[in-house]
């Protein structure tokens, strides 16, 4: 479920610079489903991924009371692409125990937020 609405999502990428086409979907610890897609920007470092755009469109529809559950990655080329190190620090920091599921090497593979970013940061 997850997979296929991360995928319609990617559908509406905005990647004219590097043809890197990217959705997310995540699952709220309440059942709820969020989508996300990349946005290039000329001005590189401007660029949002999938997994924030998705995360920060939650928070804005819950009014910041978002706790995740999981977070669904996959891309147009069907190469591997675990999130970026900004990325999974914003998934640590609306839940711990978050499951994330991306391609791997062979096929999709899940992970907890916690084993692909261990020692996140906290200001607790």
């Amino acid at each position: 479920m997850l997979l296929g609405t991360a995928t319609q999502a990617m559908q509406n990428a905005y990647a004219p610079y590097s043809n890197f086409h990217v959705g997310a979907a995540i699952l709220t610890s309440d059942g709820h489903l969020f989508t996300g897609c990349n946005v290039e920007n000329a001005s590189y470092g401007l660029t949002i991924c999938a997994e924030r755009a998705a995360i920060f469109n939650a928070v804005h529809q819950t009014q910041g009371k978002l706790v995740l559950r999981a977070v669904a990655v996959v891309n147009g080329n069907d190469v591997p692409c675990s999130p970026c190190g900004a990325c999974r620090q914003v998934i640590a920091e609306f839940g711990a125990n978050t499951a994330v599921i991306f391609r791997g090497q062979k096929d999709y593979v899940e992970m907890s937020i916690s084993d692909l970013l261990p020692e996140t940061f906290r200001l607790t």
